[in-house]
């Protein structure tokens, strides 16, 4: 962030100062006293596990300069603070003004899914050529976005910021503070049905997005599906539309998905994206348009999609020991979960080696849960594959799909509980089987992965490392 004074502060926020020398100046916000540096200004939200105002204290004594705290609780606070009504609200306020001091390029990345992988691949395809940044991990929500605006700086020409949402009017504020200029929505999915009350909520809250962008911004859309083209209506700006169909704006040609590479072909330029699985297309041909968009010649998109590095999680394929395994244990909905099973059927039609998909449950489903898991596992029995093992509350619905689609019983494996599906996959795996791990945040499916890397140490295997 750009330097600011304590006196910006409470002027954008409508706060008051007490105790503090207004004078005195910050460069980084904190929300948690663990890791804050010395100066810098603590916010203390209140949050659904803790209250930001009793680690106040702890906060000045790692070395804040500010506290920022609700006008009940001010008197909790033996030290330089900033009195508003609510710390929340008020970081967001404050995000929108700080937002208004740059002049980066911002681009608002939403959909049900890739937002994550697309929102890296857009940086990767500007980065070559300007300087900017990407909202840190996956800070997509009302305090994510507000804390990503606040990295923005006077050198950084633009800004890709991922936006989350789990109902419908989020999406809006998001776009409120960040005042996005470019929209891009990647997919629509069957995602956090159970918030938007099903899938046409899901329609009308992601194309919030597009009715916020000013008419002098521009929207990028997936061109090959009627749902994302029909949004564009929505849009008072521009908008362009990538695909493989004739009818679009960027159009992509000899798609081919390997092990470890996406490559394609787009106004007969070879392009080579380091990510797994076809289903990754679209995500990289929005870099592309937004690139071309704002001026970036080919050579330096092709370079900087090359040197692109998944995020942990995001369908990254490494060997461990003597498997391979597809990490894709971020998160998970239907949609996101039908592509992972395709990639990883695709390894077993390539490589002729046996694939087992370790699944924790879609989260945020709502009533549509167990028939969603069920559709899950037939597909996972229609791609034929050597083993389903399902953990969480819907893992029956997951092995009944399976079983009915053609897996035989002693090939499924459905529990509660993570160790029981760990000691029958102890008792599957062989060398050269790969293996999918998937499942919603919630459930913490990268423990698979970390026990996959135990295992393979106990067996005296090297270190995992990434396909090339």
């Amino acid at each position: 962030m750009d330097r600011l004074r304590f006196a910006d502060l409470a002027d954008a926020t409508g706060g008051e100062l007490r105790s503090a020398n207004a004078s005195a100046e910050f460069t980084q916000n904190s929300i948690d006293s663990r890791t804050l540096s010395p100066g810098d200004v603590f916010w203390a939200l209140a949050g659904e596990r803790t209250d930001g105002h009793q680690h106040a204290a702890s906060a000045l004594e790692r070395g804040a300069g500010l506290i920022v705290c609700q006008a009940d609780r001010s008197t909790e606070i033996a030290g330089p603070r900033l009195v508003v009504a609510d710390p929340l609200s008020s970081l967001q306020t404050f995000a929108a003004w700080y937002r208004q001091q740059q002049s980066a390029l911002v681009i608002g990345v939403t959909g049900s899914v890739g937002k994550t992988t697309t929102r890296g691949l857009i940086d990767a395809a500007l980065s070559g050529q300007f300087t900017g940044m990407q909202s840190p991990a996956s800070f997509n929500n009302h305090l994510g976005v507000p804390l990503s605006l606040l990295n923005v700086e006077q050198q950084h020409e633009y800004a890709v910021l991922e936006m989350g949402a789990s109902r419908g009017g989020e999406i809006r504020r998001l776009c409120e503070i960040a005042q996005p200029e470019v929209g891009v929505i990647t997919a629509i999915g069957r995602a956090h049905l159970e918030g938007f009350g099903g899938i046409d909520g899901v329609i009308r809250g992601k194309g919030e997005l597009l009715e916020s962008l000013p008419s002098t911004g521009f929207a990028v859309l997936p061109g090959d599906d009627p749902v994302t083209r029909a949004m564009a209506s929505r849009a008072r700006c521009r908008t362009l539309f990538v695909g493989e169909h004739d009818d679009n704006s960027l159009v992509v040609r000899q798609v081919r998905a390997s092990e470890s590479a996406l490559l394609f072909q787009v106004d007969g330029q070879d392009f080579c994206v380091p990510v797994t699985g076809r289903h990754h297309l679209t995500n990289a041909l929005i870099a592309i348009a937004i690139a071309r968009e704002i001026g970036i010649e080919s050579s330096a998109i092709q370079a900087g999609l090359a040197e692109y590095v998944p995020s942990p999680g995001r369908g990254q394929s490494m060997n461990i020991g003597p498997w391979k395994v597809l990490d894709d244990t971020y998160n998970a909905n239907p949609t996101s979960m039908a592509a992972a099973l395709d990639v990883l059927a695709s390894a077993r039609i390539a490589r002729g080696q046996k694939c087992f998909a370790v699944l924790g449950d879609m989260l945020e489903l709502g009533h549509a849960a167990k028939a969603e898991h069920f559709e899950l596992g037939s597909k996972a029995g229609y791609l034929r594959l050597d083993g389903v093992l399902a953990c969480g509350e819907f893992a029956h619905d997951v092995a009944l799909g399976a079983s009915r689609a053609g897996i035989p019983a002693g090939r499924l494996v459905a529990t509660p509980q993570l160790d029981v599906l760990l000691t029958v996959l102890d008792c599957w795996l062989e060398p050269g089987d790969v293996i999918l791990v998937k499942g919603s945040r919630g459930m913490q499916m990268e423990r698979v992965v970390d026990w996959l890397r135990q295992r393979a140490g106990q067996l005296g295997h090297d270190s995992p490392s990434r396909c090339a």
